[in-house]
C-alpha cells in the first residue's frame, strides 16, 4: 500500500465517524452483499468453514449464512471509522453492557479477560480501554502503516498495546501488577504452543497460551463476547462468570473446553462469527489441506 492509499484509508474512515452509525452499518451491509456476488478467495474460505462447522445444513443454507457473513464483514470494517476515530462518549454510547462481575473492582483479582473474533471483537476490547487500566494483545499486520495505525487508535484510551509475540514473562508481570490482560486464542497461529482439539467436530489448532497464562500469572478468565444489534441499534457487550477450575492442569481439556464455551456463543447469531479466517490452516499430521 502506497502512501496515497493509506492517507485514502484514513480519510474514509475519518469521515464514516463523522456520520450517523445507521448510516455507515446500512452502507456496510449493502457493499458486502454486493462484494458477496464476487468471486473471491474468503468467500471460498467461508463456504469451506460452514460446510466443515455445519455440515447438517444444505448448500443454500450455507450460501444464505455466508452471505449475511459477508455482510456484517464488510459493514464491521467501515464501522472501524466509527471505532477508531471516535470518541469515547460516541462508542460508549452504542454499546450495550451486560457483565456479570464487577467491571471496576479495584480489589480484583489477576485479570484474563479472553475475547473471541466475532466481527464487533474491536469495539469490546475499546470499550474495555476506556475505563479499565488494560493491555491487549494484538497481531502485527503485514501492511506496517495500517499496522501502526490500528495500534495507535485502539489504544488511544489508555489500553496498553502489546504484540502476541511478546514474551510471556511480560505479560505476566503486568497480570501480577493489577493490570487486566485482552487477547483472543480462537485463531490459527500455527502449531507451536497449539493443541489440534475439535471445534464443532473438526480437529483444530488451537492455542494453550490462555491456561499456560492464566497459570503463571494466578490469573481468573473472563471469557466477554461482543454481538451487533439487529435494527442498527448498535452493539451489546457480554461478559461472563469467570471460568471456574481453569487452568485445570491439562492444556488440552483447557482448550476443548474454551472452544466448547465458543461454540455455544456462535450458535446464537453465527453470522457474526469470523468464518472469513482460515481456522483450520493447519491440520493433524496426516490430514490433507481443506483450503
Amino acid at each position: 500500500m502506497d502512501q496515497l492509499g493509506f492517507a485514502l484509508i484514513v480519510a474514509l474512515l475519518r469521515g464514516f465517524s463523522r456520520l450517523p452509525y445507521g448510516m455507515v452499518a446500512r452502507l456496510g451491509s449493502a457493499l458486502g452483499a454486493a462484494l458477496y456476488m464476487l468471486p473471491s478467495r474468503r468467500k471460498h474460505v467461508v463456504l469451506v468453514n460452514l460446510h466443515l462447522c455445519f455440515p447438517a445444513k444444505s448448500s443454500r443454507e450455507c450460501e444464505d449464512l455466508a452471505r449475511n457473513h459477508f455482510r456484517h464483514v464488510v459493514r464491521s470494517y467501515l464501522e472501524r471509522g466509527i471505532q477508531w476515530f471516535g470518541s469515547a462518549e460516541s462508542i460508549k454510547g452504542l454499546v450495550e453492557i451486560d457483565s456479570k462481575i464487577d467491571l471496576h473492582d479495584k480489589d480484583a483479582p489477576p485479570t484474563i479477560f479472553m475475547g473471541f473474533h466475532f466481527v464487533s471483537l474491536e469495539v469490546g476490547c475499546i470499550l474495555y480501554s476506556t475505563g479499565l487500566p488494560a493491555a491487549s494483545l494484538y497481531t502485527r499486520m503485514s501492511n506496517a502503516r495500517l499496522c501502526e495505525l490500528a495500534k495507535r487508535q485502539r489504544g488511544r484510551f489508555g489500553a496498553e498495546m502489546i504484540e502476541r509475540s511478546t514474551s510471556a514473562r511480560k505479560i505476566v508481570g503486568l497480570l501480577r501488577s493489577g493490570k487486566a490482560v485482552m487477547l483472543a486464542a480462537d485463531m490459527d497461529h500455527g502449531i507451536d504452543n497449539s493443541v489440534f482439539v475439535p471445534f464443532f467436530g473438526v480437529p483444530a489448532c488451537t492455542l494453550t497460551s490462555v491456561s499456560r497464562l492464566a497459570r503463571l500469572g494466578h490469573a481468573r478468565v473472563v471469557p466477554f463476547v461482543t454481538e451487533v444489534l439487529p435494527d442498527y441499534r448498535g452493539y451489546k457487550l457480554t461478559v461472563y462468570e469467570p471460568f471456574e477450575d481453569f487452568p485445570s492442569g491439562d492444556e488440552v481439556a483447557d482448550a476443548r473446553r474454551m472452544n466448547a464455551f465458543l461454540e455455544a456463543q456462535i450458535l446464537k447469531f453465527p453470522e457474526q462469527y469470523y468464518w472469513v479466517h482460515r481456522r483450520f490452516k493447519h491440520r493433524p499430521p496426516g490430514e490433507a489441506g481443506v483450503y
